[in-house]
């Protein structure tokens, strides 16, 4: 007897992002597969999770649906309003948290503000508002206990951390009840520790009769994937099962960049100060709660650190001190740059020698900002460009797009780029000012695999040849340069 087909798409052309992703697609999922999708495009792992939910244009080619057949025949003896999308969750890399007034508008000190914190609903009250109307084997209580967010009911969507909010995200798929679930680059934010328990969350989910279907490095395929399959050059797709799977070496990749003109952006001269950062008994918290406790750190020029902790350790709270962005910044004992915080200094100075990179600046960006008015606001220190710049600033920000082979993007809106462009035009925006201090929150989060490896060697090629002190964050040993040779481990 043939297993139950799932779902199927045959020679499929696609188009995503009004790209051509997929010349000749094809896919065959059946009933007890679960597949890992791996390659060298993470535009093109995203359009195909994408291409599975029906959002890109299929021009050519068919795709069906098998495992939503019997549902849609039940609804519509019905009369009910239905799809097969009711019958999948999906957890992108986009950001899926909004406020009370269900707007996406937060800004990036909103989480460090406590009476901003006010403005939007509690996990509890977040969960409970996206129940599905249809019956499954998932409540808030299983879904909160298999994810580790019991603790978290009460406290703030804003105040959650990076990988606490990809929790969340993977609570709220399973609460629609689905029977297929899409994942893109799922491990992304995650600590080691939550890395270390996903293969818990997998066999938990499919043993209640959950498809699963993932994005995913060749590094982190848990074992409860029963085939792999990956996207080829050609635009198009080869699966295998796991037994039969022929591992690709991996192998060095030279930079893609003109090191030359690299050169020529990079910040030259060494900070004046022989220490940029000194915090000594620092201590953050809101309410009765503790964030950080007696945090003594001093960074001298030139150096280059790994900040590390745990999801929920305080590392992006930490960061919002060094950036000017935490309120609580004026009431504790530290200097940056030579001068004691709270002396009568600006944000804007504060900011000023200062580069920062984190994967989400991006949804803090206005919607009418191109990919160049995002990386010229570096220069401003603002979350988008909001007034005139001097024609050499333009060809300053020209040449970094130059650099990092964006100028397909340049008038791209911001919101609108693929992943891979987003991060390299954060890094051109961190680094078009020049500054003396570079802080790495997580820079890489999300890229493909090849792509990891070039932002790694590229940030250590910039290390080997300019003086630039770094703050590096990454809950991955592999994407930290060699050049981040000093650690900083928060409790």
């Amino acid at each position: 007897m043939d297993t139950p087909l799932l779902l199927k798409i045959e020679q499929a052309k696609v188009n995503y992002l009004g790209k051509l992703a997929f010349d000749s697609l094809n896919f065959s999922w059946q009933q007890g597969q679960h597949w890992a999708i791996l390659g060298d495009s993470g535009l093109r792992l995203s359009a195909f999770i994408e291409t599975l939910l029906g959002t890109t244009a299929v021009i050519q080619g068919k795709l069906s649906r098998p495992f939503a057949e019997e549902y849609s025949r039940a609804q519509q003896a019905l009369g009910a309003v239905h799809s097969y999308k009711d019958l999948i969750a999906s957890v992108s890399q986009h950001y899926p948290i909004r406020n009370k007034a269900n707007q996406q508008n937060f800004y990036y000190q909103q989480r460090f503000n406590s009476l901003d914190v006010q403005e939007t609903v509690s996990v509890l009250e977040y969960l409970k508002a996206h129940q599905v109307a249809h019956q499954g084997p998932w409540d808030i209580e299983k879904v909160t206990s298999l994810l580790r967010l019991e603790h978290l009911l009460s406290s703030s969507i804003v105040e959650l951390s990076n990988g606490e909010t990809r929790r969340l995200a993977l609570a709220l798929g399973l609460l629609r009840q689905p029977r297929l679930f899409l994942m893109d680059q799922p491990h992304t934010g995650l600590d080691a520790q939550s890395r270390a328990t996903f293969g818990d969350f997998l066999a938990a989910i499919i043993a209640q009769g959950v498809h699963v279907l993932m994005t995913t490095t060749s590094d982190e395929i848990p074992e409860q994937i029963t085939h792999i399959a990956r996207i080829q050059e050609g635009m198009s797709l080869t699966g295998w099962s796991r037994a039969d799977y022929p591992h690709f070496e991996k192998k060095p990749l030279p930079l893609p960049w003109n090191v030359d003109q690299l050169k020529e952006l990079l910040p030259q001269d060494k900070a004046s100060l022989e220490t940029l950062v000194e915090l000594n008994a620092v201590c953050i918290g809101y309410g009765t709660t503790t964030i950080l406790k007696d945090i003594n750190w001093k960074i001298r020029a030139g150096e280059r650190w790994r900040l590390s902790g745990k999801n929920g350790s305080g590392k992006s709270t930490l960061i919002s001190i060094l950036i000017g962005e935490n309120p609580q910044a004026y009431s504790q004992d530290f200097s940056l740059f030579g001068r004691k915080r709270g002396t009568g200094e600006s944000i804007w100075e504060v900011k000023k020698p200062i580069g920062f990179v984190a994967p989400e600046l991006s949804r803090f960006f206005p919607r009418n900002q191109t990919l160049l008015k995002v990386i010229l606001s570096g220069l401003m220190d603002t979350m988008g460009l909001f007034k005139k710049v001097s024609l050499a600033q333009e060809a300053l920000a020209l040449e970094w797009i130059r650099t990092f082979h964006l100028e397909d993007y340049q008038d791209v809106y911001f919101y609108q780029l693929p992943l891979e462009a987003k991060r390299w035009a954060l890094l051109a925006r961190a680094l078009i000012k020049k500054p003396s201090l570079l802080i790495l929150d997580e820079a890489s989060q999300g890229l493909d695999e090849k792509q990891r490896i070039v932002f790694r060697d590229t940030l250590q090629w910039i290390l080997e040849h300019c003086e630039l002190t770094v703050i590096y964050v990454s809950h991955y040993e592999e994407d930290l340069p060699p050049a981040v040779n000093k650690l900083f481990e928060l409790p």
